[in-house]
């Protein structure tokens, strides 16, 4: 068979080639698969990462038993407590005898050492050490805040103060801090006694009697001084753990006295709705509880114009007076004991109970560990000891996002205020400041950067000609590279003081910017067609077109501003510096703008162009003008584009960390307005994270508002997505028909 013109001697081997094709293809399918399944596994792996981190904020405390000791002693205690790792326990019985007894060796019974014997070291401490006398008994027994200093009174009144000395960990010993001579007080028949620390070395000591109370300033090496106050029928009495106020509790009445150099003063003077059973403090001294037949109340001062005064503040949710009501001596948490043996555990920033156990009854005395994760209860001739897991008794779902009325101030509120010391402090961290202020900021960005973007992109995509796009679009793209720490830089350093008095004309530039655009877009299909072609076409309306833009600049940036000052005069300049921060939203929003401008320019110009030429030009060839054909032609078509230039827009607005942490001054506040100050999430955490400690509750906080800006970014791109879709299926079906 003859070979046909243009046909060749040696064809191209056709399954060879498809085979290669056929791998090539597959090979790349494959990569691309993995790929973006990798990406969707990070992605899952750091959203799981972050619940992982933060759940532990939110488990239920844990109580665990760790054994039972026996007690030499059946002599009820006055005192009790632990060290700070939980390896001794002490006590004080009524009859003045201090006694180390190990909390690691429970239940050993190994033998005691004798007086002439000479301590030595062990690999594990005895189980009880011999009892020391401290004070002739009988004794009563106040010990301070901390639980680190007791005072112990006999009937004599005298006086001895003394402290556990754990310095030497297989040797703890009893230490004096006045010397082991006890002090004559004087009050034999003192019936409420208090005791705290208000300086190195110096104590107050309040010993209530029958018709007065005496105060009591002791000092090493230093004479006892003391100071009257008359008051009858004292139920109880406390001292704040500076030693500068005195609560004293009488029936119903309950007052408070200001302590100083001078004489006591009543500061306040509080007539209860009940008789209360017991007082007791929360850790700091700044919050009162008061006991009575309802329940328990907490009370804080409240700055008023004639200085601080006490006010009850709120109730706690199910919680009951109990003989046994004791708190931790570092942080806001106390606990009721019922006869019974019903523990509740309760936190000042929590409604409720945070934890109930049942343990036996007969219970006579509880302390909690320095540290708060144990508690050392103790029975007629026993000791209970529990391990605790509370770390972070504050952290609530609702403390994070509702108010919170915190100790001393006004009302409640949201407030953000933490610390990089330790989980002692009672940090305020509420996300409702930092969420406000991601939203205001990426609103005002938005607000400025979407008339600019939008009629820039309508503009370039639509009126301008081919060779200046060429020029225009990638210029507005570059901008986009611009890194945002150079503009939060300029907009810190430089925009903000000179914003100050060009507020109006700021607030204008924009809409008069996009305004002007759009009219010169509709102007020039209104001027004649021999003046279009002459100075329209091919480029040349950018001569046009940038000195309007540069006159409607300097309308807005120097007349307003001028035109305002010279109608308003000083008192418009007085109004603007009373109430003007430099760095506030209104500055993080111009430079934010800004920054959003190049990417919804470059996605909705992309958008705009793609629409289909057909389209345009039938709608031209209908009669009808450049100006009705994209708005009603193109601009529809091109809607499901332009709205998802508008929400990653958007998103990357609500993740801008340098702009608002350099242009705002971080001041996480919900209330602020245009000219005040902001803290965004993502800004938050740059700025705190360094200074978390690992595992700390701040630490896990900032990790959770990680997590909320995530979840909060993921929403907004599903619901722009499934917006998107459905303008694409609208305007599709719509051009089908047509």
């Amino acid at each position: 068979m003859e070979n046909r013109p243009g046909m060749i001697d040696n064809p191209i081997p056709v399954h060879d080639n498809a085979r290669s094709r056929r791998f090539a293809d597959r090979l790349t399918r494959r990569v691309v698969t993995a790929c973006g399944v990798a990406i969707l596994l990070v992605m899952l792996l750091l959203f799981f990462w972050l619940i992982w981190v933060v759940i532990p904020l939110f488990s239920a405390p844990g109580f665990q038993n760790v054994g039972e000791i026996k007690l030499d002693s059946h002599s009820q205690s006055v005192a009790l407590g632990t060290d700070k790792v939980q390896r001794w326990g002490w006590r004080i019985d009524q009859d003045g005898r201090g006694q180390f007894i190990s909390l690691e060796a429970q239940n050993a019974a190994l033998p005691q050492p004798t007086s002439d014997q000479r301590p030595q070291l062990q690999s594990e401490p005895t189980l009880q050490l011999q009892p020391q006398t401290l004070l002739a008994g009988p004794v009563r027994a106040a010990s301070s805040a901390d639980n680190l200093t007791t005072l112990l009174l006999d009937n004599g009144g005298n006086m001895l103060l003394v402290r556990p000395d754990f310095s030497l960990p297989q040797k703890p010993q009893w230490a004096f801090p006045l010397g082991d001579i006890p002090v004559a007080s004087g009050d034999a028949g003192a019936g409420q006694i208090s005791v705290a620390q208000s300086a190195e070395n110096r104590w107050v000591v309040a010993l209530a009697g029958t018709d007065r109370i005496t105060l009591w300033q002791l000092q090493p090496q230093q004479p006892a001084q003391n100071t009257n106050l008359t008051i009858s029928n004292v139920n109880q009495l406390l001292l704040s753990p500076d030693g500068g106020l005195l609560f004293t509790l009488s029936g119903s009445q309950l007052r408070v006295w200001t302590l100083g150099e001078g004489a006591p003063t009543l500061r306040d003077a509080v007539t209860l709705p009940r008789p209360a059973k017991s007082l007791a403090l929360l850790s700091g001294g700044s919050s009162l509880l008061v006991a009575d037949d309802r329940g328990i109340s907490q009370w804080f001062d409240i700055a008023s114009a004639d200085g601080p005064h006490l006010r009850q503040i709120r109730d706690f949710d199910g919680a009951r007076w109990q003989p046994l009501l004791f708190g931790e001596a570092h942080r806001r948490v106390f606990a009721t004991l019922s006869p019974q043996g019903e523990l509740k555990l309760y936190a000042s920033k929590q409604q409720g109970a945070i934890l109930t156990r049942q343990l036996s009854a007969g219970i006579q005395r509880a302390q909690f560990s320095p540290e708060g994760d144990g508690l050392l209860v103790e029975r007629e001739g026993n000791w209970q000891h529990y391990r605790m897991q509370n770390p972070w008794p504050d952290i609530s779902w609702r403390s994070l996002w509702q108010k919170v009325w915190y100790e001393n101030y006004p009302e409640p509120d949201y407030v953000w205020q933490s610390t990089s010391a330790n989980d002692y402090y009672q940090g305020k961290y509420s996300l409702v400041p930092m969420v406000v202020g991601t939203l205001k900021a990426a609103a005002l960005a938005m607000l400025f950067a979407t008339p600019l973007a939008l009629a820039a992109a309508m503009y370039t995509a639509w009126f301008m000609s081919p060779r200046l796009r060429r020029w225009v679009k990638p210029a507005i793209e570059m901008m986009g590279a611009l890194p945002s720490v150079v503009i939060g830089l300029i907009a810190g350093l430089w925009l903000a003081p000179r914003l100050g008095d060009k507020l109006s004309g700021v607030m204008l530039l924009p809409l008069m910017l996009a305004a002007v655009l759009l009219l010169c877009s509709w102007g020039r299909q209104k001027l004649p067609p021999r003046w279009r072609r002459r100075w329209l076409t091919e480029g040349r309306e950018v001569v046009v077109l940038l000195p309007l833009l540069l006159l409607t600049g300097l309308f807005c940036l120097w007349i307003v501003p001028m035109v305002e000052q010279a109608i308003w005069g000083q008192v418009w300049a007085d109004r603007l510096s009373s109430g003007y921060q430099q760095r506030n939203l209104l500055v993080a929003g111009v430079a934010m703008g800004f920054a959003l401008v190049p990417l919804i320019f470059t996605l909705a110009e992309d958008a705009i162009f793609s629409v289909p030429a057909s389209q345009g030009q039938g709608s031209l060839a209908l009669g009808a003008t450049q100006w009705q054909t994209l708005t009603r032609v193109v601009l529809p078509g091109a809607s499901s584009g332009i709205f998802a230039a508008l929400m990653i827009g958007f998103g990357r607005a609500l993740g801008e960390t340098m702009i608002v942490l350099m242009a705002t001054g971080n001041t996480p506040v919900t209330d602020g307005g245009l000219l005040q100050g902001l803290r965004s999430l993502a800004a938050n955490v740059a700025v705190e994270m360094p200074e978390a400690a690992a595992g700390s509750a701040h630490y896990r906080i900032l990790f959770l508002s990680a997590l909320v800006l995530l979840v909060f970014t993921l929403v907004v791109n599903t619901i722009a997505e499934i917006v998107r879709q459905r303008l694409r299926q609208r305007y599709s079906q719509q051009e089908v028909q047509g």
